[in-house]
C-alpha cells in the first residue's frame, strides 16, 4: 500500500481518557452541592432558634401549655366554650333573657372551676372529668344559636341600639345646653339679697346720699385726662366690685385710677350704696344709670328701635317661634340688653375723655394696667388681643359668609379679637364715626341674616381695619369654659371668665374660683347677712 507524503499526514493528538473527564465533572458537582448544603444549614440554625424562642414567648405570655396545643385538648375546648358563652351572656342580657343569661353564667363558673383545679394540681384535664361540663355547655351554646344569637342578627340589634343611644345622647346634650344657659342667666339668691339690702340702705341713709352727691372733687377727677380711666357696664354688684378691687390691688398708684360704672335704674341705688360704703384703696368711682342718657332713644339706637318690633319681641321673649329650631343661646334676650350694646357708645357716654380702657364685669386684674394708656395704637381705634391662634376664632366662624354683603367687605380668614379688655382711642373713634359704622351694620342685620349671637360679631364688623393687636398676656381668656395654661395664668394681666361658668355661680369651674374670690371680703356684714361664702 502506498504511503502518503509526510506533509499530508494528520498530526498525532494526545487525548485524556473520557473516564477521567467525567470523574472530574462529577467531583466538582458534588463539591458544589456539599458547600451549598452547609451554608443552608448554617443559615437555618438561628432562624429555627429564633422561631422557637418566639413561640416560647407567645406560649408564656398567653399561658399556653403543651397539652392545649394537642389536637384533642379538652382544656382548649373548655376555654373556647367559655369565651363564646361569655359573649352570649351579654347578648342574652341585651335581649332581656335573664334566665338564660344566668344559666350560661352558672355553667361558665363550673367550667372555670374545672380549669382552676387542673392548674392547681399541675396536671392536664382528662376527657372523663371534663366530659359532663363540655356536654352541658354545648347544649347551652346550641340553645343560644336556636335563639338567633348569631353574629348577623346581633349586629343588626347592636346597630339599632347604637342609633337609639345616639338619639338619647343628642337629646341629653340639647337639654344640658338649655339648662346650662338657664343656670348661667340665673341671679343667685345671695346677690339678689345684697341688692335689696343695699337699696334699702341707700334710701334710708340720707348721709350716704349726701356724701355721694358731694360732686365737687369727683367731677374734677372724672374729667382729668392725666388719670387712668376705666369703664364697666354691669348690673352685677359683686362682679363689678371684684373688677375695681383687683385693679386697685394690682395698681402701683391706685389714687390715679378712675372707674366709670354704668348700670340700670334697678341696680343704680344698690351700686351707689356699695361704692359709697366701701373704700377701694383711693380709687375714684363714678356710678351712672343709662336711663339718664337723653341721647339713648329709639330714633338714634337701632337696638332700641328693634325692641319695639313685634317680631323681634316674639323671637327673643315668647320662646315659641320657629319650633325651637334656633338654639336657646341665640335667643337670649340679654343680647338686646342696652348694657351689652353700650360699649358701642363710649364716646357719647364719656364726652370729655380721650382714652379709656373697657373691662367686662367677669374679669380679674392681676397686673398694673397703667402701661395700657401709653400704648401707641398707630391711628387705630381699638386695642385688643387677637384670638385667631386657632382657626375657630376667625371671621368666618362668627359671620354669615353666604350673605353677599359679608362676602364683599370682610376677609373670612381675618383674625378675630376679644371684647373684655379693650383700649379705646376716643379721639380717633369720633373722627372716624365708629358708632355710625355700628349703626349701619345693626340696621342691615334686622332680619338676623348677617350674624345671630351677641355683641362680638357687630364689633368685628365695626372695628374691621381699626383694631391694633396687643400682646396676648394683656388679656387671657377661657376661665369660664376650659382649661387654661398655668403659665398664662401666672403671667396674664387680665384674666377673663368668659363662658357660662361664671365664678359667682354654682356652675363655676371650682379650680378657678379662688382667683376671683380672693378679691371679696366675706367678713363684710352685708355679705354675711346675705349668706355669701
Amino acid at each position: 500500500m502506498r504511503r502518503r507524503a509526510t506533509d499530508f499526514r494528520r498530526p498525532v493528538r494526545k487525548r485524556v481518557p473520557d473516564v477521567l473527564w467525567w470523574a472530574l465533572c462529577v467531583a466538582v458537582v458534588l463539591l458544589f452541592i456539599y458547600i451549598l448544603t452547609r451554608e443552608t444549614q448554617i443559615e437555618s440554625i438561628p432562624v429555627l432558634s429564633k422561631r422557637t424562642y418566639k413561640n416560647d414567648r407567645i406560649m408564656e405570655g398567653l399561658n399556653i401549655t403543651e397539652e392545649m396545643l394537642s389536637s384533642d385538648s379538652v382544656t382548649r375546648q373548655l376555654n373556647d366554650q367559655i369565651s363564646l358563652a361569655k359573649a352570649f351572656v351579654i347578648i342574652a342580657k341585651e335581649s332581656n333573657n335573664l334566665q338564660f343569661a344566668w344559666e350560661l353564667s352558672a355553667q361558665i363558673r363550673n367550667s372555670q372551676i374545672l380549669l382552676s383545679n387542673a392548674a392547681t394540681r399541675r396536671s392536664p384535664l382528662t376527657t372523663r372529668e371534663s366530659e359532663s361540663a363540655i356536654h352541658d355547655m354545648a347544649l347551652l351554646l346550641y340553645q343560644a344559636q336556636q335563639l338567633h344569637y348569631d353574629s348577623a342578627t346581633m349586629i343588626m340589634r347592636f346597630k339599632a341600639k347604637i342609633q337609639a343611644l345616639e338619639e338619647q345622647v343628642s337629646s341629653v346634650n340639647e337639654k344640658s345646653s338649655k339648662y346650662g344657659q338657664i343656670a348661667a342667666e340665673e341671679v343667685p339668691k345671695s346677690l339678689y339679697c345684697l341688692g335689696v339690702r343695699l337699696t334699702t340702705e341707700w334710701f334710708k341713709n340720707l348721709n350716704l346720699q349726701k356724701k355721694s352727691n358731694d360732686n365737687g372733687v369727683l367731677e374734677m377727677k372724672i374729667n382729668d385726662q392725666n388719670r387712668y380711666h376705666f369703664c364697666v357696664f354691669s348690673d352685677n354688684i359683686i362682679a363689678t366690685s371684684v373688677v375695681v378691687n383687683s385693679t386697685a390691688k394690682s395698681s402701683k398708684n391706685p389714687n390715679m385710677i378712675v372707674f366709670h360704672i354704668v348700670t340700670d335704674k334697678i341696680n343704680y341705688a344698690a351700686m351707689k350704696a356699695w361704692f359709697s360704703i366701701n373704700n377701694f384703696r383711693g380709687v375714684t368711682v363714678e356710678v351712672q344709670k343709662y336711663e339718664d342718657f337723653t341721647w339713648l332713644n329709639a330714633s338714634y339706637v337701632p337696638v332700641l328701635k328693634q325692641l319695639q318690633d313685634s317680631e323681634i319681641q316674639s323671637y327673643y321673649f315668647s320662646g315659641n317661634s320657629d319650633d325651637g329650631k334656633t338654639p336657646i343661646k341665640f335667643r337670649n334676650p340679654k343680647y338686646l340688653a342696652m348694657l351689652n350694646h353700650l360699649r358701642f357708645y363710649i364716646p357719647e357716654v364719656f364726652p370729655a375723655l380721650k382714652k379709656i380702657v373697657f373691662l367686662d364685669d367677669d374679669v380679674v386684674v392681676q397686673k398694673d394696667l397703667s402701661d395700657l394708656f401709653l400704648l401707641d395704637l398707630n391711628g387705630n381705634v381699638n386695642g385688643a388681643v387677637e384670638t385667631c391662634m386657632e382657626t375657630f376664632h376667625r371671621y368666618h366662624k362668627y359671620l354669615n359668609y353666604s350673605h353677599p354683603l359679608i362676602r364683599a367687605h370682610f376677609d373670612p380668614d381675618a383674625c378675630g379679637w376679644a371684647f373684655g379688655m379693650n383700649v379705646f382711642d376716643l379721639v380717633e373713634w369720633r373722627k372716624k364715626n365708629v358708632t355710625g359704622i355700628y349703626h349701619y351694620w345693626q340696621e342691615k342685620n334686622v332680619d338676623r341674616t348677617l350674624w345671630k349671637l351677641g355683641t362680638l360679631p357687630p364689633g368685628l364688623l365695626t372695628f374691621y381695619g381699626l383694631t391694633e393687636p396687643l400682646d396676648p398676656l394683656w388679656h387671657v381668656l377661657g376661665f369660664g369654659y376650659t382649661n387654661v395654661d398655668p403659665q398664662l395664668i401666672e403671667r396674664g394681666a387680665v384674666l377673663h371668665f368668659n363662658g357660662n361658668s361664671k365664678p359667682w355661680l354654682k356652675i363655676g369651674i371650682e379650680k378657678y374660683k379662688p382667683i376671683w374670690e380672693k378679691h371679696i371680703d366675706y367678713s363684710h356684714p352685708l355679705l354675711q347677712q346675705c349668706n355669701f361664702h
